[in-house]
Formats: C-alpha cells, sequence, structure tokens
C-alpha cells in the first residue's frame, strides 16, 4: 500500500491533517489555492513538502 501524503497523530499539529514527514498544515496548501496562489507558490514557502506529497493529497480529494 504507497503511503499516506498526509498524516494526523493527536502529539502533532494537535492531530491537525498535515503533510507526512512536515509539521505544514493540509489548511495551509488550501488557504493558498483559495486565495489564488499556485502550487508552486506554496512549494517555494514550505520546501519541507514535496510535488508528489500536494498533488497526490489534490488527486485524493
Amino acid at each position: 500500500m504507497p503511503e499516506s501524503a498526509i498524516n494526523r497523530d493527536q502529539d502533532v499539529m494537535g492531530g491537525a491533517a498535515v503533510f507526512q514527514g512536515t509539521r505544514v498544515r493540509v489548511q495551509t496548501l488550501l488557504d493558498y489555492l483559495e486565495g489564488g496562489d499556485t502550487i508552486d507558490d506554496f512549494l517555494e514557502g514550505f520546501p519541507s513538502v514535496t510535488r508528489h506529497q500536494v498533488v497526490t493529497f489534490l488527486e485524493d480529494c
């Protein structure tokens, strides 16, 4: 089974959905996109998140 792009752990960011291996909340990506920013804008601001993680998350939505 492929590894999930996101993780929820009560000990990490209070259980909020984050990108696997980071403390970057998935909601932050959604806020960027809703604000008119691009995936590239988001990735530039959060280099610990990979493009693959973002695309996988969006495909799974």
